[in-house]
């Protein structure tokens, strides 16, 4: 029994989660979505005409079933890590939604990681509940053919975080007053994607949010192969003492699209008008399929060689503090977003970020406009002072039992 309200713990989840191994049928399908909330379930069903995008009757059908309204996020991220330490366990990953060529050794436990469509951020409910729609159709595909081929087999859809945040009144004033411990807490929701020559490492790499966009029109959200279940190959990475190469392939990150590669291209050099070296972002290259071949020049990273670089938003667009700037057409084709960025490729100490150079200067917008206001308001001070020091008093006053005093006109 749930109580309302109650979120559930890693370590609940944990004992909740013991059946799934001791059974006799080790075979477990991890259908892992971006986001999703238990009130997706029942505000969308009431949507557009009683439209219900959940049809599948898995959950229905089974002999034993769970669902948990809310589970800690913390938990869920390690959730893919936490399954691959409880058994010896076979693990495929995929995001290919082809299953029929799909071979499953049921003599061994299989862990298998569906990666579901994104559901695209900004759009409007229709747009998010055909995505929801279609992510239930192929659960209901891959379950129907694995019942097919008489495999046994249980089924976990989750999400690595929640598509809807409360808006209750009584939790408001508390989510401001933590809102800068929310966002500490998120930026160590999950470690950072290293890359390792021996027992060193050369190249570590973060973000809360790394997305792009293919042709204006093809969303592909790359957070959770690249940093939860580290689907990505690096292997094509290279480091040395000056140059460092972060290469990220993945592969039918989305449809359409068979592979894609993504370098980020640093250096590091002896700058004498500071008498150090500096590590410098030169440039992020993408690579479609072998073939099409994108390069962005970037603008506004770089730092000193010891330290890690950290920005708030990089991306494409013209607003964000760190830009990459297309050089050459293939380029104008793709937006890139990314935020929270924080990347090191040099003098890498203890696998931990150095202290990191923010792309934001000291001086920021809200910075100078409080400085400007300040001014104003301390000349309109000074002014309002100069003129009071100003008026003066009058050096003779009447006298009632003396003659009237008579001021003349040159006075």
């Amino acid at each position: 029994a749930l109580h309302e309200g109650h979120i559930v713990s890693a370590q609940e989840l944990i004992v909740l989660l013991q059946p799934v191994f001791i059974q006799n049928s080790r075979n477990l399908i991890l259908f892992l979505q971006d986001t999703l909330s238990i009130d997706d379930f029942t505000y969308l069903s009431e949507s557009y005409g009683n439209k219900n995008p959940f049809q599948n009757e898995i959950l229905q059908s089974s002999p034993s079933s769970l669902v948990l309204p809310a589970v800690d996020c913390e938990a869920i991220r390690y959730l893919l890590s936490f399954l691959q330490e409880s058994g010896d366990w076979k693990l495929t990953y995929t995001s290919n939604l082809n299953f029929s060529q799909l071979e499953l050794d049921t003599s061994k436990p299989n862990l298998l990681v569906v990666q579901l469509q994104p559901l695209v951020s900004g759009l409007n409910e229709i747009s998010v509940q055909e995505a929801i729609a279609e992510n239930d159709k192929i659960i209901g595909r891959m379950t129907m053919d694995l019942q097919e081929r008489g495999i046994h087999f249980s089924v976990i859809y989750t999400a690595v975080r929640p598509s809807r945040i409360s808006r209750r009144t009584d939790v408001a004033w508390e989510l401001r007053r933590q809102l800068m411990a929310v966002e500490e807490e998120d930026s160590l929701s999950y470690p950072p994607l290293n890359m390792t020559t021996g027992n060193a490492t050369c190249i570590l790499f973060y973000a809360s949010n790394f997305s792009l966009t293919a042709n204006g029109s093809v969303p592909i959200d790359l957070t959770n192969a690249t940093f939860v279940t580290r689907s990505v190959d690096i292997s094509s990475s290279e480091c040395s003492d000056f140059n460092t190469t972060l290469s990220l392939k993945y592969t039918n990150p989305v449809n359409g699209i068979s592979s894609l590669e993504i370098r980020f291209l640093m250096t590091k050099k002896f700058y004498t008008g500071s008498a150090r070296y500096w590590s410098t972002f030169d440039s992020v290259e993408i690579v479609q399929d072998g073939e099409r071949f994108a390069k962005f020049n970037v603008s506004v990273i770089s730092s000193p060689a010891e330290y890690s670089f950290h920005c708030q938003l990089v991306g494409t667009g013209n607003l964000y503090p760190a830009r990459l700037i297309p050089a050459n057409k293939e380029a104008e084709e793709w937006d890139v977003f990314i935020s929270r960025l924080q990347i090191q490729g040099f003098n890498i100490e203890n696998n931990q970020f150095s202290y990191a150079s923010d792309c934001t200067g000291f001086f920021t917008p809200g910075i100078w406009m409080g400085l400007v206001t300040s001014i104003i308001l301390v000349l309109i001070l000074t002014y309002g002072i100069h003129m009071i020091m100003q008026l003066t008093t009058n050096s003779r006053f009447d006298d009632p039992k003396g003659p009237a005093l008579s001021v003349p006109q040159t006075e």
